[in-house]
């Protein structure tokens, strides 16, 4: 016989006011938003991402992408030269070349994107009337533009961005009774069946956004509800709310409990009964329950500390705090859109220090003087923490892997038990 299915959790309406937020000003660490094509490339398969940018432009997607140089992706850099960059030569024109040359070469593209970086800001190289021109001459392939520089971003804002730039090529049509759910972020395409399978079960209609081909974007239609499936789609869910939609407040989707959350919220503005949802996901939530009970046992008790990096730090001190049983000593995310983030905020304990921005060099302090069993933190601080005996996990890996959803739940939390294992082996 199955065990009961638990009930949701209860989130208090009104968490913000009551809990500090230690704001930080200061230097910062982190990747740049050019990341962010990694994996939006993988998802959109008939788009192309030209960066506009240097050679350490080019360097970085290559390595951060481990693409051998024998393949042949859906991204490139068109290399800013010294006489670009002194103003020398029109890089307008040598843009133009560079975008016909590639669609000659590549005609299954659909979309290209025109990617900003930190040369062609500095510049006042203007890509959006760059993208207009070439949309004219190009009238089969939609072009757009958007920023992925990394002064003072961090690189999941390359997503927010690209979506952003897209928000206005979707489609509008007048509001009707069976108007579909649109779901907000990359997902895995594995992770993205998954939810379609629970949705369909659930009898609610969903679309998702980005679409796999540029040529599928879903309709907005007024009031059309939208889930955000990533919290740092600030920009994005903005746009799409100034076009009349409106966005369904709910934590997010990691773990069990933020997965039933997340899908209760879009069941009750359907008028599916919670009922109904229990008896969908109950065989999901038990496979996900007995997937998370090792690593439970592995990290139960143990301190964490998140620098602040990829935006995804509150909801995973929220799985990691309730269903793991970690303690937090410090949640530090760049950027607290407390909108967003309130509901899995509210769940956080409530003597957890939470930090918004990055004074690095404090950071490091307060986590030295802490000694936490496990640090979270960009690249470039987790080598030195380890040389100094702090366990390390690196944040860029969680937005990497597919984490999202029941299916997940236990490799989500095998991330975090990993480096701890590795630790004792090594001590052996």
């Amino acid at each position: 016989m199955n065990a009961p299915v638990p009930s949701l959790p209860t989130i208090p309406s009104a968490p913000l006011a009551a809990r500090p937020v230690l704001r930080e000003r200061g230097q910062h660490e982190v990747f740049c938003g050019l990341t962010g094509i990694v994996w939006l490339h993988r998802k959109i398969q008939d788009a192309f991402f030209l960066v506009v940018g240097s050679r350490t432009c080019a360097h970085l997607i290559q390595s951060a992408a481990g693409v051998m140089i024998f393949a042949e992706p859906r991204f490139a850099t068109a290399i800013l030269q010294d006489q670009d960059l002194a103003g020398l030569t029109d890089a307008n024109d040598e843009l133009d070349r560079v975008v016909g040359r590639l669609l000659a070469r590549r005609p299954d593209i659909k979309l290209l994107f025109l990617v900003g970086s930190c040369p062609s800001e500095v510049i006042k190289l203007d890509l959006s009337r760059a993208a207009l021109r070439l949309s004219r001459s190009n009238p089969k392939v939609r072009v757009l533009n958007y920023s992925g520089s990394g002064i003072e971003t961090t690189f999941t804002q390359g997503e927010d961005a690209c979506l952003a730039s897209m928000v206005p090529e979707l489609p509008t049509v007048a509001a009707q009774a069976n108007d579909p759910l649109m779901v907000v972020g990359a997902l895995p395409d594995v992770v993205e069946d998954q939810f379609k399978r629970l949705f369909d079960a659930l009898g609610v209609p969903v679309t998702f956004f980005p679409p796999r081909r540029s040529t599928a974007l879903p309709t907005l239609a007024p009031g059309t509800r939208f889930l955000l499936a990533q919290p740092f789609l600030a920009a994005t869910a903005k746009a799409l709310e100034e076009r009349g939609a409106k966005r369904l407040s709910a934590p997010f989707p990691f773990g069990v409990e933020g997965t039933r959350a997340w899908l209760a919220a879009a069941t009750r503005a359907f008028g599916v009964s919670d009922e109904h949802l229990a008896r969908v996901v109950e065989p999901s939530e038990q496979r996900a329950r007995t997937a998370l009970t090792q690593a439970r046992e592995r990290l139960s008790g143990k301190r964490i500390f998140f620098f602040p990096d990829s935006q995804l730090e509150v909801p995973l001190a929220r799985f990691l705090s309730r269903e793991l049983n970690m303690s937090l000593v410090e949640v530090g995310t760049p950027f607290l859109h407390q909108d967003h983030l309130g509901p899995d905020l509210a769940m956080l304990p409530a003597d957890v220090t939470v930090s918004e921005g990055q004074d690095v060099d404090r950071q490091l302090e307060r986590c030295r003087a802490a000694r936490p069993d496990l640090v979270v933190c960009g690249l470039g601080l987790a080598n030195p923490l380890e040389v100094e005996g702090l366990t390390t996990k690196w944040s860029i890996e969680l937005v990497f892997t597919p984490v999202h959803g029941y299916e997940q739940a236990g490799d989500l939390a095998e991330l975090f038990a990993r480096p701890l294992v590795r630790r004792t082996r090594l001590e052996v």
